[in-house]
């Protein structure tokens, strides 16, 4: 009878999810079709130039935006081809969606949003030119009066803008004052901008239950932890004390709270390999596969990890986790792609396959 009744209950759920996000799941599915294959991989790393790139690339789903491209390429040119072809049909998706998966889609941009915020900030503290560094922005962290931050004439005033006319707004407020604004907080204020946006993602998804919550739990809480190792590799030799560090990091995630105390005291590379190698499951795993002195790899291995949990999210039915795995998997295949133009355009195919991360269901 039990196992009866939780069959009715699936089937319910399934059908009130395709009811509602049906047609856009149906829509991110196909996607994840279309991303580049090992075969494309093993094309692009043979071109001989940007414009055999281009080619191979009108053999794939990038066709619609790179193929009237004019040479001579640059590698900026095919990144930011490919780059709006994903901004597009994130939006496709976006426009169609009912609630709660419209605010899940928000939650996706607003990394983005405070990494475009950030680049304002400094710029303003250099006194770039704003368009400049409006032009240089993510497209998926654009916001309606993003433009107007352009007429800041000083830092509290820049502070002001963001904290009335942002989506960024809550984090702002609760976290980062405008005696922060200047040169020297401004990575520490990503990072704490970070952490308030980590943790009310993690209450929203929360907040969904079902396979949603679990599978976007692994995914946060892993992400929480990503953090906190890089919060402590580029703060080392830094004048950043280690009680700042510790406020940087999540509340959430495989460390806390005894591996964050652990890394508050790391003095060294050595010693970050160390906390992560006394961690059960995923960071241990990636510490056993690290050289010791060097965190050169550690970066493509976070993504490497990142792809696999993205490609699980799609063996599971019924949950919006495959929304946050299709993008994720398509920025790292831009990532790839920006990868290889750049080692065709210096002329270094030796080192082609170095930086790649494998994408898609091959990493199961």
């Amino acid at each position: 009878m039990a196992v009866a009744d939780a069959g009715v209950a699936w089937g319910m759920e399934g059908l009130l999810f395709n009811a509602k996000d049906g047609y856009n799941e149906g829509i991110v599915r196909g996607l994840k079709s279309g991303l580049l294959s090992t075969q494309d991989y093993a094309n692009l790393t043979q071109c001989e130039t940007l414009d055999d790139v281009k080619l191979h690339l009108c053999s794939t789903d990038y066709v619609s935006v790179i193929q009237n491209e004019p040479s001579p390429l640059h590698p900026s040119t095919i990144v930011a081809r490919c780059t709006q072809k994903v901004v597009d049909d994130f939006e496709m998706v976006r426009c169609q969606a009912s609630e709660p998966l419209a605010t899940f889609l928000d939650f996706l941009t607003y990394g983005h949003m405070i990494d475009n915020v950030v680049l304002i900030v400094t710029g303003a503290l250099h006194e770039r030119d704003m368009q400049e560094l409006l032009d240089k922005c993510h497209p998926l962290g654009m916001f309606d009066s993003i433009a107007t931050l352009a007429v800041a004439s000083n830092m509290q005033e820049l502070y002001r803008l963001v904290l009335v006319d942002t989506p960024l707004a809550p984090y702002f407020s609760e976290c980062v004052s405008s005696e922060d604004l200047d040169e020297m907080n401004v990575e520490i204020m990503r990072n704490v901008l970070y952490k308030a946006y980590l943790a009310d993602f993690l209450r929203f998804c929360e907040s969904l239950g079902g396979a949603t919550a679990s599978l976007m739990r692994a995914i946060l809480h892993f992400e929480a932890d990503r953090r906190a190792i890089n919060i402590t590799i580029n703060s080392l030799d830094t004048e950043l004390s280690r009680d700042d560090r510790r406020r940087l990091f999540s509340d959430f995630g495989a460390l806390a709270p005894s591996g964050h105390l652990d890394l508050v005291a790391c003095d060294d590379f050595d010693q970050v390999r160390a906390v992560m190698d006394n961690t059960p499951g995923v960071l241990s795993s990636i510490a056993s596969r690290l050289s010791a002195s060097s965190d050169q790899l550690l970066e493509k291995h976070f993504y490497q990890e990142e792809q696999k949990m993205c490609a699980a999210a799609f063996l599971e039915q019924f949950n919006y986790a495959v929304f946050y795995a299709i993008l994720r998997m398509r920025e790292q295949e831009i990532r790839n792609v920006t990868w290889i133009a750049e080692c065709v355009a210096q002329d270094c195919r030796n080192r082609v396959t170095d930086g790649l991360v494998s994408v898609g269901l091959e990493n199961l």
